[in-house]
């Protein structure tokens, strides 16, 4: 054995350091596990992983949309193609309903709970502020309804940068109205857009205005901004946990939510129970 030999790592060229792209340990979309429900693709998942896969979004600056989709959206998609299309291309469709998680167990996954809307707001709201991401609100009744959630939020979650704010008009808005708000969403370079404008609007929106806007999220989340802004009450905790929101919903506004409860819920119960049947019968033919 030579000098050199026995003294080889004297003479090794220094290793450079690997830098790993940002996001690289963050879930990333496709990694989150799908369940078809009525053509749909439901995320089986909690709000722990959408939270990451969010995170993992904004790390890489990967542009997609999040749909918290209840039974309602489901079924407005079952005759809207456009809403159809839309919750089809979300890059995350999270179980906003417990009408949805009891479907899919009962189709055969193991879902422990949904990813409530307004809940997964509100737990994003602060590993903003954690995290130093840059919100912006689109939705609400009224302006003065925005600022009030505004208000709330920053008193919630201290240090939050909301960087911007707009509550559109209840009308359709024309393609140079649309472009203008994705230039003062842009100008404002925000991670995250949380949108409260309704279902099938928001969805519809977000699927519209998903490449006019630099943020890498989009997150629809319905009824969140009227409840954080204090303008709507939440149904009390056990009655979400036994499914039973669309009634307390109903007491609230009852003459715009109970024709579409007694529309939609009982078309879901009947399209779900069809779809079961299918997957038996393709299951036994095997």
């Amino acid at each position: 054995m030579t000098f050199l030999d026995t003294h080889a790592h004297a003479y090794a060229p220094p290793v450079e350091p690997q830098t790993r792209p940002a996001g690289h340990d963050l879930p990333l979309p496709q990694d989150v596990r799908m369940r078809e429900i009525l053509g749909l693709p439901i995320a089986m998942t909690d709000y722990a992983e959408a939270m990451d896969v969010m995170d993992g979004m904004i790390a890489r600056r990967e542009r997609g949309y999040v749909c918290a989709t209840a039974v309602h959206a489901v079924m407005v998609g079952q005759d809207d193609p456009e809403m159809r299309s839309a919750l089809q291309g979300s890059t995350l469709t999270v179980p906003d309903g417990m009408p949805l998680v009891w479907a899919a167990n009962l189709l055969g996954d193991d879902l422990r709970d949904r990813v409530y809307g307004p809940e997964l707001m509100l737990r994003y709201c602060e590993r903003s502020a954690e995290k130093g991401h840059r919100v912006f609100l689109y939705g609400g009744r009224d302006q003065g309804s925005l600022a009030q959630l505004t208000l709330n939020l920053r008193l919630r979650f201290p240090g939050i940068k909301i960087v911007g704010g707009y509550s559109p008009p209840f009308r359709a808005l024309t393609d140079d109205e649309d472009n203008a708000i994705a230039d003062q969403i842009n100008a404002a370079q925000p991670d995250i857009v949380w949108v409260g404008i309704g279902v099938p609007k928001q969805e519809k929106w977000m699927a519209r205005m998903r490449d006019r806007i630099d943020a890498p999220v989009l997150a629809a989340v319905g009824a969140a901004f009227d409840f954080h802004a204090g303008r709507v009450s939440m149904a009390p905790e056990w009655m979400q946990n036994r499914g039973l929101e669309w009634t307390y919903r109903i007491a609230q506004e009852p003459r715009r939510l109970l024709p579409r409860y007694l529309i939609h819920n009982p078309r879901f119960v009947a399209k779900v129970a069809l779809q079961l049947v299918r997957e038996r019968f393709s299951r036994d033919a095997l």
